[in-house]
C-alpha cells in the first residue's frame, strides 16, 4: 500500500525578473512502512517539494501549486493533502504527517523551553493537559536518547549543542506518531560521528512505529544505507527514480551516472596523471531557472548530449525493474 502518492506536483514563484518553477511535473510514491530518498544537488527543487507537500508555502497570489498528494491517514481514508481546508490540514501536520527541517536552531522557537514546545503539540492533537504533557514530552526526550532528559525539558534551544537539538526535533516530529515522516537534510550541519546517530535513531524509530519516512538529502552516501527507493531531481523534476539498490547497481540517467562517478573511491588512475586518482566533476552548471533550455534540462552539461536532447523535455518513462527515467538515450522496456 502506497501511504502517499504525489501525481504531477508543481510549484512555481512569481518575482520580478519573471515567474520561477522550482518542482515542475514531480511524482513519486512512498509505501506503507518504507523509506523513500529524493536526492540531488543544491537548488534542485527538494526542500520546495516537501514544503509543498505540508502546505507551509506563503500562501499569496506570487506561488502557485498543482497536481495531487494522496494521503492515506491512520483510519484508511484517503485525503488529498494540496485540496484540504486548513483547518483539516493543521489537524494533520504534526499529527499524521510531520517534518524534521534542515536546521533546527531555525526551526525551535527560541524564547520557549524545550518541553513546553514538544508539549504544544500534544495538547493540540492529542489534547493531554498541561501535566500529561510535559510527561510525555520527557518520555520522547528519554526515547530519542537525550541525556539528563529531565534537566534539557528545562532548557531553551540555545542551550543544547547541534545534536541535542537536531534530536529535540525529532522527538517534536514523532510526538504525535505519525504515519509520514518528512526528514529534509536532517543531517547537513552536524559532524560526521553525530550524523551517524542521528540516522541510526531514526531508522530505528521507524522499525518500531512502522512509520514512512521521505528523505530529502545530497549525500548519497545516505541514500545508500537507509533508503528503500530513490528518486534524483535535476532543475526541478525527476530524472530518474528506482530501488536504491538498482540506481546504485544499473543508473540510467547521465546526472545520475555523473553522481555516483563523484563520490570518492570511484575515480580510476590515470597513467597520464602518473597513477594517481583525479576526482569526477559535473562539467558547467545548472542552468538559470529563468531562463531554461528548451529540451532536456541536463543537455548543457551531458557528455552524451546529441541534437535531439535539445528538442523537447524527455518524458520519465520506464527502463525496467520498477525503474524509470527522463532520457531519450535509455531504452524505454516492454
Amino acid at each position: 500500500m502506497n501511504r502517499l502518492e504525489v501525481r504531477h506536483l508543481s510549484t512555481s514563484f512569481d518575482t520580478e525578473e519573471g515567474r520561477i518553477h522550482s518542482v515542475a511535473d514531480v511524482s513519486f510514491a512512498i509505501r506503507a512502512g518504507r523509506t523513500t530518498a529524493i536526492v540531488g544537488e543544491s537548488g534542485s527543487g527538494k526542500s520546495v517539494t516537501s514544503l509543498t507537500l505540508m502546505r507551509l508555502l506563503p500562501r499569496d497570489a506570487a506561488t502557485r501549486v498543482s497536481g495531487q498528494a494522496l494521503f492515506v491517514d491512520r483510519a484508511g481514508e484517503t485525503l488529498d493533502l494540496l485540496a484540504l481546508p486548513e483547518a483539516r490540514m493543521r489537524a494533520i501536520r504534526g499529527n499524521e504527517v510531520a517534518m524534521v527541517f534542515q536546521e533546527p536552531m531555525t526551526s525551535l522557537n527560541p524564547v520557549l523551553r524545550i518541553g513546553e514546545q514538544i508539549a504544544e503539540s500534544l495538547r493540540l492533537h492529542k489534547g493531554l493537559t498541561g501535566a500529561a504533557a510535559l510527561a510525555q514530552a520527557l518520555r520522547m526526550l528519554e526515547l530519542v536518547e537525550i541525556p539528563a532528559a529531565a534537566q534539557r525539558l528545562r532548557e531553551y534551544p540555545h542551550q543544547l549543542s547541534g545534536g541535542m537539538r537536531q534530536r529535540v526535533m525529532i522527538a517534536l516530529a514523532m510526538a504525535c506518531n505519525p504515519t509520514l515522516l518528512i526528514a529534509d537534510e536532517p543531517t547537513t550541519a552536524l559532524d560526521v560521528t553525530i550524523q551517524a546517530q542521528i540516522l541510526a535513531l531514526m531508522r530505528r524509530l521507524q522499525a518500531e512505529t512502522g512509520m514512512s519516512v521521505l528523505f530529502i538529502t545530497h549525500n548519497l552516501g545516505v541514500v545508500a544505507h537507509h533508503a528503500d527507493d530513490v528518486a534524483v531531481m535535476y532543475a526541478g523534476r525527476i530524472v530518474e527514480a528506482a530501488p536504491v539498490k538498482d540506481l546504485f547497481a544499473r543508473p540510467a540517467h547521465p546526472y545520475t551516472q555523473g553522481l555516483l562517478a563523484c563520490l570518492p573511491g570511484q575515480q580510476r588512475r590515470r597513467p597520464a596523471d602518473g597513477g594517481k586518482r583525479r576526482l569526477h566533476a559535473i562539467r558547467g552548471q545548472v542552468s538559470s531557472p529563468l531562463a531554461p533550455p528548451p529540451g532536456c534540462a541536463f543537455e548543457p552539461r551531458c557528455d552524451r548530449a546529441i541534437a535531439a536532447c535539445r528538442d523537447a523535455m524527455p518524458a520519465l518513462r520506464g527502463s525496467g525493474a520498477g525503474a524509470s527515467a527522463r532520457c531519450i538515450l535509455v531504452p524505454e522496456s516492454a
